[in-house]
């Protein structure tokens, strides 16, 4: 059976001649749409009549996003570009695009491309509108996918609804990495409300995130793009700040999110993402058309994460609200078993001891040990809050700045340094 494809190549010269070239039926191809725009060839990619598409670099309103769907919807993506346009090609491949020929290919060849790529994509199994559509899109694994050699990791900060120290534990957990010599790059992504510019004193109306996944989905972020973007906040540490205002979600749509953390492995050695607390996939919510999903950003962040740290509250209702978020995260995404921490330890919220106590129901419910209790330090973090620093540079000695250095310690695998000096012997 031949393959079916849709072309989208509209204003190249060579346009009527490729499709004739393809349209035979030695190659195994047949052209069964030629689509005007990109609006075009998504309706067409709904309709489940085509295997693959075969567009050019030209094509207006080009974006990851539309790629994505694409790929989602079980239609496999080939590019082509003029001759010798090596940046087209690289904007291509950054969409999404893992196959980029050049225009003057044999029809075999373009043939053969389409072929390959078709047993490449997976069968449609997300919604158009699926947020976790981006990381196939991007030739990632679907679950649980880890850093490319020689690049940085990325560590997710999660965590149920209320106020359990989301923020604290990453604006924390970044700073401590940083000063323990490892280049942190801290991320906002809460959809919800992202503070990290207030907590650390930072203009709340830089473009930060924002401005790297528009320039994602258009295909033109870089390393240095996305340093540019960011705050250097102190040595070895930069911020990319997040949305102004709640509303703006839709900016962040999931397949720019996922090529924002690709580069932010390549521009530092760990990554620390802050995210909002829910992972609905909305599915109770279907239009005709793929419509953009509040949780998409955080639930690519979490897939994609190396590690992904759950904090919690140390009281009865934070606990509660733990234990719920880790079955939802569990149900969303089973591939993603998160390290938890305790956040705001103290006596009184919980009878006896309460380390021992949070421990044995955490993991009588959820099955998760505890990998960290961090004390309750309200002057510290009053301190570090009116001023717009860090516990690091306001509060060093404070008990929970220690337990954050121990915790950046055991995630980044570089030891703390033990402060002793060498005593110099004469003679």
């Amino acid at each position: 059976m031949a393959l079916q494809v849709f072309t989208a190549v509209t204003g190249a010269a060579w346009e009527s001649e490729l499709v004739g070239a393809l349209d035979r039926e030695d190659h195994g191809v047949t052209v069964v749409r030629r689509c005007v725009d990109v609006a075009d060839l998504l309706a067409a990619a709904t309709t489940g009549t085509g295997q693959a598409a075969l567009l050019s670099a030209e094509l207006r309103r080009l974006d990851g996003a539309a790629v994505a769907r694409l790929t989602a919807a079980g239609v496999a993506v080939v590019g082509l570009v003029e001759p010798g346009d090596d940046r087209s090609a690289e904007r291509l491949r950054q969409l999404g695009v893992v196959r980029v020929l050049s225009a003057d290919a044999e029809p075999e060849e373009i043939a053969r491309a389409l072929r390959e790529a078709v047993a490449g994509v997976p069968a449609a199994g997300h919604d158009v509108g699926d947020p976790r559509a981006a990381l196939p899109a991007l030739g990632l694994p679907p679950e649980g996918p880890g850093p490319p050699a020689g690049e940085g990791r990325v560590v997710a900060v999660w965590g149920p609804t209320g106020a359990p120290g989301r923020t604290t534990v990453a604006v924390g957990l970044a700073d401590e990495a940083a000063r323990l010599g490892v280049g942190t790059l801290l991320v906002d992504a809460d959809v919800y409300g992202g503070v990290v510019a207030q907590v650390l004193g930072l203009l709340d109306e830089s473009p930060g995130l924002a401005a790297a996944a528009r320039q994602a989905g258009a295909g033109t972020l870089d390393v240095a793009a996305l340093a540019r973007l960011a705050w250097s906040v102190r040595p070895r540490l930069r911020a990319l700040t997040g949305l102004a205002r709640p509303d703006r979600w839709p900016e962040l749509r999931p397949q720019g999110v996922a090529v924002v953390l690709g580069e932010a492995r390549r521009l530092a050695a760990l990554t620390v993402v802050d995210c909002g607390f829910s992972v609905e996939e909305d599915e109770e919510l279907s239009f005709d058309t793929a419509a953009p999903r509040r949780n998409g950003a955080t639930l690519t962040v979490l897939e994609a994460a190396d590690t992904v740290v759950c904090v919690s509250g140390a009281d009865p209702v934070a606990l509660q609200r733990t234990v719920r978020a880790l079955g939802e995260l569990r149900d969303v995404l089973p591939g993603v078993h998160p390290v938890v921490v305790v956040n705001q330890v103290r006596r009184g919220p919980v009878p006896g001891d309460p380390r021992r106590e949070i421990a044995a129901a955490l993991a009588r419910f959820t099955g998760c040990e505890v990998a960290a209790f961090l004390p309750a330090d309200r002057r510290a973090t009053d301190a570090a809050l009116a001023a717009g620093r860090t516990l690091g540079e306001v509060a060093p000695g404070s008990a929970l700045r220690t337990a954050l250095r121990a915790l950046a310690a055991e995630l980044t695998g570089v030891p703390v340094p033990t402060g002793r000096r060498r005593v110099r012997r004469s003679g």
